[in-house]
């Protein structure tokens, strides 16, 4: 197969279109997941806090809005098909331009430091966090996730002993969620990275974020361990935005990799209730 020839700067205008939408659109599966959390919720105050959460959401899309003023770190995920091949300026500083484009027009909170120890603003939200996959085919998908602090700053990860198993990882993500508490924003979703290496195992928490509320992971050793910790999370009383009652987390998702004989690495990855992500494909 011949290669699609893109250049870079196809990405600029399609990177400006999803931060806006990412973050002043929750999409519908979100929206939906919030109605169903409702109708769940025992608590009246944990009702009225995710009727809240849902009228933010309409009225955020409605008037173009932020749905929160954290509009985060963006980050941008590319799917590269194979068969691609880019000509034009750097493919990362196209990127990144479409980061600023979109959080320039659209009004958004640049909240990236240039330095993490010198703490000077960019004044533009760049750098992106970028993560590019190679896959099959002729096209490209990008997906936009803003990440707010709350949320972000609540990650965790730990290099489990292997004969730790199953509840080793149950235990550790429990864990961490009764130490964070409230400070992620719930209802929120889990992203969990089970394998690989440190690196590996962080960015399938981040990317797990991104399967649809209500998806299951193909496997069923992995379905179950995901209805097992979201019934165990949401039983932890923490509820809508730490302030009590059944609700604590929209769903659970797991991703897995294989791992090397001596390690069992787990990485939990928190996404608040504005949980913002809008994709394109090239």
């Amino acid at each position: 197969m011949m290669s699609r020839i893109l250049n870079t700067e196809v990405v600029v205008p399609v990177i400006e279109r999803l931060v806006k939408k990412a973050c002043c659109e929750l999409n519908d599966n979100v929206m939906e997941a919030f109605r169903s959390a409702c109708e769940q919720e025992e608590s009246v105050l944990g009702k009225e806090t995710i009727q809240i959460l849902i009228e933010n959401g309409e009225y955020a899309k409605r008037e173009q809005m932020a749905c929160c003023h954290d509009t985060g770190a963006a980050v941008v995920i590319m799917e590269i098909g194979q068969n691609v091949a880019w000509e034009g300026k750097p493919l990362k500083e196209q990127v990144n331009e479409g980061v600023r484009q979109g959080y320039e027009k659209g009004n958004l909170r640049k909240s990236m430091v240039a330095d993490p120890l010198e703490r000077v603003n960019t004044n533009d939200n760049t750098p992106a966090i970028l993560h590019t996959e190679i896959v099959e085919g002729d096209t490209v998908t990008i997906t936009v996730m803003p990440k707010g602090g709350g949320s972000e700053n609540m990650g965790a990860f730990k290099t489990l002993l292997p004969g730790q198993g199953i509840q080793g990882v149950k235990d550790f993500v429990l864990e961490v969620v009764k130490r964070v508490g409230g400070n992620p924003c719930p209802p929120y979703i889990i992203g969990i990275g089970v394998g690989g290496t440190m690196d590996k195992c962080a960015v399938m928490a981040k990317k797990a974020l991104i399967r649809p509320i209500g998806k299951r992971n193909a496997k069923p050793l992995y379905a179950e361990l995901e209805k097992e910790i979201l019934d165990a999370v949401n039983n932890t009383g923490i509820g809508p935005l730490g302030m009590g009652g059944r609700i604590t987390a929209l769903d659970v998702h797991i991703d897995y990799y294989p791992c090397h004989i001596t390690a069992l690495p787990v990485a939990v990855n928190f996404q608040c209730n504005a949980a913002r992500q809008a994709t394109e494909t090239i």
